[in-house]
């Protein structure tokens, strides 16, 4: 028999008022549906997993949503995806299907991890080059250790600066970013070191 987890029970008691019955009816039915469903908080949201991940739900300031990690098969391509998760945006016990049918969908899901069935993930290509913009280069061309670090970077990091540095509004702004990215590259670090 599954068991609740008290970190998903902590989720749902500190989701707003409107959200907590929603949250509550969609775990009572995945419980229903599937005896021995695993909780988990995954994305700091909760996740349902039976022989690996089945569906999930979160809360926001306005609505809920609930989806499944193979849903594309579940819904044979037929889901509502104005927000994230397959059912849109949840706001009351209403926007939800008939509770039939939620268990149909927790069902097919089941039966797809039976069968150890793998979506296909479409993978990403290579990022494309985006100009550097003279001001750039000529600073590099000064700085070979930053040059140094900006060549080993990959496409994506050397992109990140680049970008920062053209968004600029005023050529103040530009110039500030230039002597901050310098010196970090100095360090060897990428634009978003700090996350």
């Amino acid at each position: 028999m599954g068991q609740k987890n008290p970190r998903v029970d902590a989720y749902i008691a500190k989701s707003a008022g409107f959200a907590r019955p929603i949250l509550n009816h969609l775990r009572q039915v995945v419980h229903g549906a599937c005896p021995d469903v695993e909780e988990s908080i995954k994305w700091s949201v909760p996740h349902f997993g039976y022989k690996g991940m089945m569906c999930g739900m979160a809360a926001f300031k306005e609505h809920c949503v609930f989806g499944f990690w193979k849903g594309d098969l579940v819904f044979d391509g037929a889901a509502d995806r104005s927000a994230m998760g397959h059912f849109g945006r949840i706001t009351s016990l209403d926007s939800l299907p008939p509770d039939r049918v939620l268990v149909r969908y927790v069902k097919k899901a089941m039966k797809l991890n039976d069968e150890g069935v793998q979506v296909k993930r479409a993978t990403r290509g290579r990022a494309k080059a985006v100009p550097v913009p003279a001001v750039l280069t000529a600073a590099l061309r000064k700085n070979k250790k930053a040059r140094a670090a900006f060549d080993a970077f990959s496409q994506s990091h050397r992109n990140e600066y680049v970008e920062w540095i053209t968004e600029a509004k005023t050529d103040a702004t530009r110039q500030r970013r230039l002597e901050q990215a310098l010196a970090w590259m100095q360090d060897g670090k990428n634009r978003n070191w700090k996350y």
